[in-house]
């Protein structure tokens, strides 16, 4: 178990070290051993590193000489990191998820100090990929949205193996999310004020997926029957895919809180301007627990917007085979949208993601894009995965024993370079920010 007390004193004795080595400061990793690792490598190449741990599945992942726990409130926090950075004079700040509660306000302070922010997440292209960005990702990546500089960036790069690596374990994935969020609640009274980043309850979410597998033959039997006759029907589809609820996706880099409010939206334009004889194909989310309730909810609003029969729910199936047929779909910035548009398939995003730009995307309207939705460019779609894969992924998975190796060392290598979104892939400010607060996004 992590000690009693807070910040060691030991840490404010410690020397500075020289200022041809950089000090890196890791916040919460993903739920893996990645961070940890990332770490170790750092300092084997004579860098510093330093870790705060909120919870005690964060003290299991990574604990031991340079970590440190966090016990205070949450309204403490801003004071107590902007003094850390100060003290150990970090030049570099790691954090997996640059939205939650703590990444933020870290962030914030590090922006104040002109320390170094890299964001990590889930590779924009998967399976097989990591983030790691300079700045923040997705509507705060400074990766550039002008077809011009991503054909000049491709250009640069040359060629990019972009074929799928490190298929996902969900077993493995599985017990590294149970074992980190039931140590946290059982950690709770060591870290009393902790405050989780996810929205719902472990326990519920738990209970909610016991069932879930438990149904799971019958519903991917369901999902089957259900594709096959959206498959070989005339009449036409749209598809959207559901995110899960909570995401920050979701409640930070889209102006909707939930799920439910951007299907509102999509519903009311296709019920206004979608052909009379087109379908509205809802598929859920390879995650989803099941709480949504998603077919009771989508056949209340169909009914509200009259076109009960018009909308289908499909618990399951592959987005793929439903994309290739599809006249187009619409996402609010899921990663699902990239994987349409591999499938030639047009997409309209609901708020800025990284693929949004002129030659992918609808750049109208929503009410327009039902009648009025082109197929996107194939050679700068291919280029744009070039780009990204080039400068602002590392190979690698931590759901895959040997990708956590390769994302190790590839993470690892891109930190060191110091390379992060390079050659050609930082603008600032963020070319999307702007619209995004334009539309309401609360950034």
């Amino acid at each position: 178990m992590p000690p009693a007390t807070g910040f060691p004193d030991s840490w404010r004795e410690r020397a500075v070290p020289p200022e041809t080595s950089r000090r890196f400061l890791f916040l919460q990793g993903p739920l893996s051993p990645l961070y940890r690792r990332l770490g170790r490598r750092l300092a084997e190449e004579g860098h510093e590193v330093a870790r705060v741990n909120f919870c005690l599945g964060d003290w299991i992942h990574w604990h031991g000489r340079g970590t440190r726990s966090y016990r205070g409130r949450p309204e403490d926090w801003a004071r107590n990191v902007g003094d850390l950075l100060d003290r150990l004079r970090i030049t570099d700040l790691v954090v997996h998820g640059d939205r939650r509660f703590y990444h933020r306000v870290a962030i914030e302070a590090a922006a104040m100090r002109g320390v170094r922010v890299i964001a990590t997440e889930l590779g924009y292209l998967r399976p097989g990929w990591m983030t790691i960005e300079r700045g923040g990702y997705s509507v705060l990546s400074h990766f550039p949205d002008d077809p011009a500089a991503i054909r000049r960036i491709a250009s640069d790069v040359g060629e990019i193996d972009l074929s799928p690596r490190y298929p996902g374990s969900f077993v493995l994935e599985a017990w590294q999310d149970v074992s980190y969020h039931l140590a946290s609640l059982l950690g709770r009274p060591a870290y009393p004020f902790y405050r989780r980043h996810t929205p719902l309850h472990p326990l519920l979410d738990y209970g909610a997926w016991a069932l879930r597998l438990a149904t799971r033959s019958a519903r991917a039997r369901g999902a089957a029957k259900a594709q096959q006759r959206l498959l070989s029907a005339d009449a036409p589809f749209f598809l959207v895919p559901l995110q899960i609820e909570g995401d920050y996706q979701l409640t930070a880099h889209s102006p909707f809180n939930t799920m439910a409010a951007a299907l509102e939206v999509v519903l009311r334009s296709f019920a206004a301007h979608a052909p009379n004889e087109a379908l509205l194909v809802v598929k859920s989310h390879p995650n989803d627990n099941g709480l949504g309730r998603w077919r009771r909810r989508l056949d209340e609003m169909a009914l509200k917007q009259r076109i009960a029969g018009r909308v289908v729910f499909v618990d399951g199936g592959s987005l793929k085979d439903l994309a290739r047929t599809a006249k187009g779909l619409v996402t609010v910035n899921s990663t699902a949208g990239l994987d349409a548009l591999m499938e030639d398939c047009p997409v309209k995003t609901l708020s800025p993601a990284l693929y949004d730009m002129p030659g992918l995307t609808h750049q109208g309207s929503l009410d327009d894009f039902w009648k009025a939705s082109k197929k996107p460019d194939a050679a700068l779609l291919l280029d744009f995965r070039k780009a990204v894969a080039a400068t602002l992924l590392a190979r690698g998975s931590i759901h895959n024993a040997d990708g956590l190796e390769a994302a190790v060392e590839a993470m690892s290598s891109r930190m060191l370079r110091g390379d992060l979104n390079e050659p050609g892939g930082y603008v600032d400010p963020p070319p999307r920010l702007a619209r995004a607060r334009a539309i309401g996004v609360p950034l």
